[in-house]
């Protein structure tokens, strides 16, 4: 029998479905499109998608070894990492031991990152390490493009930058600039007050109005190019 449109009708199937109850009981393997960024209070790996159809912003308030190791991870999926920065010392270690800069990551000084030239096959990951006062990006997010900006402290620019991020990440700061976060990010009691006791290696991922605390376990490898966890540079 033959359908306008649809061609010929083939094998019949009862549908799938579950109630509303049963919603809870049904979990989803992390899949392959994600960096995994650590494991979260249950020890279970908590993964971050920076490779989007859509523009994505990330703002971290944290150390440079964490921006470091979610570069090289952003690299080990296949996306091209390039870093702005004014410190090019900092990060010269990794370019070398990733081919000089032909194999995923290119260093560039503040302000001269040329167009990159994203897509679907070729997604980027920009990391803007340029100080307390990041200027202006010349390369904004877009699709398959993904911009982190690591600040080392809450500074007087970081209002305007999380207004525009779709995702913050915190690590350990001050009970005063905890304090001002919290108001921002309209953060619970708690955690305005566990933010400035953070060990090195952890960190607070906000999204809307989801919150995780996640720990960042370096490889052996990731170990021996960056060291341990640690806060301060």
């Amino acid at each position: 029998m033959l359908r306008a449109g649809f061609g010929l009708i083939g094998p019949r199937h009862a549908r799938h479905s579950v109630s509303v109850e049963q919603l809870g009981a049904l979990a989803l393997p992390i899949g392959d499109d994600g960096v995994v960024i650590g494991v979260d209070a249950e020890g279970r790996p908590a993964v971050l998608g920076l490779n989007r159809p859509t523009p994505y912003d990330v703002v971290l308030i944290g150390g440079l070894w964490t921006a470091q190791v979610l570069a090289l991870r952003a690299a080990a999926t296949g996306a091209r990492v390039a870093v702005e920065t004014g410190r090019p010392q900092a990060w010269a270690q990794m370019v070398h031991a990733m081919g000089g800069g032909q194999n995923g990551l290119a260093v560039y000084e503040v302000g001269r990152v040329p167009p990159q030239g994203a897509s679907a096959g070729t997604p980027v990951l920009v990391v803007r390490d340029c100080g307390m006062r990041p200027p202006r990006g010349r390369v904004a997010s877009g699709p398959w493009q993904a911009v982190l900006t690591l600040l080392p402290y809450l500074s007087p620019v970081a209002p305007r930058l999380l207004r525009q991020a779709r995702l913050v990440g915190v690590q350990r700061i001050s009970p005063d600039e905890s304090a001002e976060l919290g108001r921002a990010l309209a953060l619970p009691r708690a955690d305005v007050e566990a933010l400035p006791t953070l060990a090195d290696g952890f960190t607070l991922w906000c999204a809307d109005r989801d919150r995780q605390y996640v720990m960042t376990q370096p490889t052996d490898a990731e170990i021996g190019l960056l060291g341990t966890p640690r806060r301060m540079d």
